[in-house]
């Protein structure tokens, strides 16, 4: 085996976020089936996949942005810049509970290792102090820390590597035993889990990930901990169908439990978001708030998910906001079964820019992926919307020239896993919407497709947006806060109207003919836009019929598709 140099500098974070994130993926299903704390809903492997997922992202990010001469040193960013990418990646990215504190965990390193909280190291004493923050701030972030999780794993983890002598890897080495013994123990601590007869996922996630780090500095493969607990253990299915008593990790554990789980990204100061704390917490349970710097992600189980929701309004601008329900007498009702539902035979998964597509997609029937200005869903959310589908066939709309890659990565994984996957390679969400309209359940799968592929295909699409910055395009120069109108993803009309601009857009695209017009109107379009078009339409074009829809906010002011 080559020598693998133990520093830890940005490589070294590269190569920990892709070992990490190939280890959670096999890890995954283990993990969500011991998954009973702090409710028995299955998804902690899931969720820390997802999480670790978007840090990577991140990471690759940064390194692309420097191997194109953005950076300094073209082709290597700094140590600071690749922690503090995988800790935003992770934080806009968290998922679940699990996922929520382990986005902490990376940015208590990241504010150690960028030299945030003290001077940035990169040896064996500052990995072991960037361990310690980790620990220590992700307690801090859960409103009241129980014993038992994988909050107690990361502080053994940061114990041991305190007391180690020696480089990065010698640290890492110590972390991962610390942590590893430490989640042997966990059924002592949480009788929740010494009744399951498993240790706690979260713990078992956080371990994985540590024997990454040991690998990414080592080039050694750690022994993997075990995924029950000591002494007799029930069948691995117990972890599905007995119920944690509490839907909190932060509380000692009750009968029932908060119905919805609310997740949300918040820009807001901190004195608001010590306000929101007290709140939430009296709200509901399993309260996790973790960030700074204006941006946090919060986490919380409540039974009023309108009012989790207005608290964050009142402390700042929520957005990415989920809300799961964790469904009447499963998660929270103690002995309740939960048996898996029937497949259904063929399902469409499409991606959507905004909240009012994703609701018209999901009164079509088709399972909904909200992707939000500038973050873009990651292929492992995709491949959970399929398997939210719960279908023998599923047929995917990207809706996004970007996805392509993205979607066909996550096609094939839900391929390997017995799924019949179809991709149809849809653009923008007009040609969704067209492919949409056909699609026939009853029909044979491949008939199916083939009419849904020809519906998108036939389906021009434009959009209209605002410029941010000055750029050159196939239209001309725009300078910042002109208006864009983009035929077929190239830029065709600059103008300083919206309106205009959107009608000029219109025009050119019913030149070469057309049967039905397809608006998509978003929040920052003017009130009077749709009735501009459709009046032009009623005037200019013969035998045209225009479809409105209110997109919400999403990235385009305007989509418009031309059948």
């Amino acid at each position: 085996m080559p020598q693998v140099p133990q520093t830890f500098d940005a490589l070294a974070v590269r190569a920990w976020c892709g070992l990490a994130l190939d280890a959670l993926g096999r890890a995954r299903e283990e993990i969500d089936a011991i998954n009973v704390y702090p409710v028995a809903d299955g998804d902690t492997g899931t969720n820390l996949y997802l999480t670790l997922e978007s840090a990577a992202t991140a990471v690759e990010a940064v390194f692309a942005g420097h191997e194109a001469g953005g950076g300094g040193d073209p082709g290597r960013p700094t140590l600071a810049d690749a922690v503090r990418a995988m800790a935003h990646g992770a934080l806009i990215g968290a998922r679940g509970n699990s996922g929520t504190i382990l986005a902490q965990l990376l940015r208590g390193m990241a504010q150690v290792l960028a030299g945030d909280v003290a001077p940035g190291h990169a040896d064996g004493t500052g990995l072991g102090l960037a361990l310690r923050h980790a620990a220590d701030s992700a307690r801090q972030a859960v409103a009241h820390p129980v014993e038992g999780t994988v909050l107690t794993v990361a502080s053994a983890a940061a114990d041991a590597a305190g007391a180690a002598d020696g480089d990065c890897g010698a640290v890492a080495r110590a972390a991962y035993e610390g942590a590893r013994t430490a989640l042997a123990e966990t059924p002592d601590r949480l009788e929740v889990l010494r009744q399951a007869g498993v240790v706690d996922a979260g713990g078992r996630g956080l371990v994985t990930v540590l024997a990454a780090l040991v690998e990414s500095l080592t080039g050694e493969t750690p022994r993997g901990p075990a995924a029950r607990g000591p002494g007799p253990h029930p069948r691995t299915e117990a972890a599905h169908t007995v119920a944690a008593p509490c839907a909190d990790d932060d509380a000692p554990p009750r009968p029932g439990g908060p119905a919805f789980e609310v997740i949300y990204l918040l820009e807001a100061e901190d004195a608001a978001v010590a306000r929101l704390r007290e709140r939430l917490d009296a709200l509901g349970d399993s309260l996790v708030v973790v960030g700074g710097d204006g941006l946090w992600n919060v986490h919380v189980h409540v039974d009023d998910a309108g009012a989790a929701v207005e608290a964050g309004v009142e402390a700042g601008r929520p957005y990415r906001i989920r809300i799961t329900h964790f469904g009447a007498g499963d998660a929270h009702a103690p002995g309740a079964e939960r048996m898996p539902a029937e497949r259904v035979q063929r399902a469409v998964v499409a991606v959507v820019p905004g909240e009012g597509l994703a609701g018209l997609c999901t009164e079509a029937g088709a399972t909904a992926v909200l992707a939000r200005p500038g973050e873009p869903p990651a292929s492992g959310e995709l491949v959970q919307a399929v398997r939210r589908a719960h279908a023998r066939e599923v047929v995917l709309l990207p809706n996004d020239a970007e996805l392509r890659h993205t979607a066909a990565a996550a096609a094939e994984q839900v391929r390997a896993e017995g799924v019949r996957v179809a991709l149809i390679p849809t653009r923008s969400a007009v040609q969704g919407i067209a492919a949409l309209a056909v699609h026939e359940p009853e029909r044979r799968f491949d008939e199916d497709v083939v009419a849904m592929t020809s519906a998108a295909g036939a389906t021009r699409y434009a959009e209209v947006t605002v410029a941010e910055r000055q750029s050159w395009t196939m239209a001309g120069i725009c300078q910042a806060g002109d208006v864009l109108g983009l035929v077929d993803g190239d830029v065709a009309v600059i103008g300083q109207d919206l309106t205009e601009t959107a009608l000029a857009v219109l025009d050119r695209m019913l030149a070469a003919g057309g049967e039905l017009v397809t608006l998509v109107v978003g929040d920052g379009a003017p009130e009077s836009v749709a009735e501009r078009l459709q009046a032009r339409v009623r005037e200019a074009y013969l035998a045209v019929d225009t479809v409105v829809h209110h997109g919400g906010r999403q990235g385009s002011v305007l989509l418009i598709g031309v059948e």
